[in-house]
């Protein structure tokens, strides 16, 4: 920004910020890409392991909600209580969700989806969890 105080230099500010531009896109074309492929990687492995009619339904709001209370999922989802405490079970005891809090009394399990977390953050989310 000096040099377009400076020099008038326009074009090469212009240029900079164009290439900032140009990076951001393709990190995130990146990280498109990569959801794109977990959906399909996760959506297979979640009908293969609960051979459910909901499966597709279960996959949907992961990808829409990767942190969520249990009462959450089974109320968003659509998906019968007892059909979806069965497959949040299936899915912490698979390492696909991880439980950040055990629901106890009043207090709803939370879950996580991290695979999508840390495509999304770029980063490793939630890594301290017990």
């Amino acid at each position: 920004l000096r040099a377009v105080s400076r020099d008038g230099d326009w074009t090469g500010w212009c240029e900079f910020f164009l290439r900032g531009i140009q990076g951001q896109a393709y990190e995130n074309e990146c990280k498109a890409r990569n959801i794109l492929a977990l959906y399909d990687h996760v959506k297979n492995r979640v009908i293969e392991l609960t051979h459910s009619q909901h499966a597709i339904r279960v996959v949907d709001f992961l990808f829409q909600s990767p942190v969520f209370a249990a009462p959450s999922f089974t109320y968003d989802s659509g998906i019968p209580k007892p059909t979806a405490n069965r497959i949040l079970t299936l899915l912490r005891d698979k390492e696909i969700l991880v439980q950040l809090r055990e629901g106890k009394g009043r207090l709803p399990g939370i879950y996580a989806f991290l695979q999508l977390l840390r495509i999304a953050e770029g980063t490793a989310c939630f890594e301290a969890h017990p």
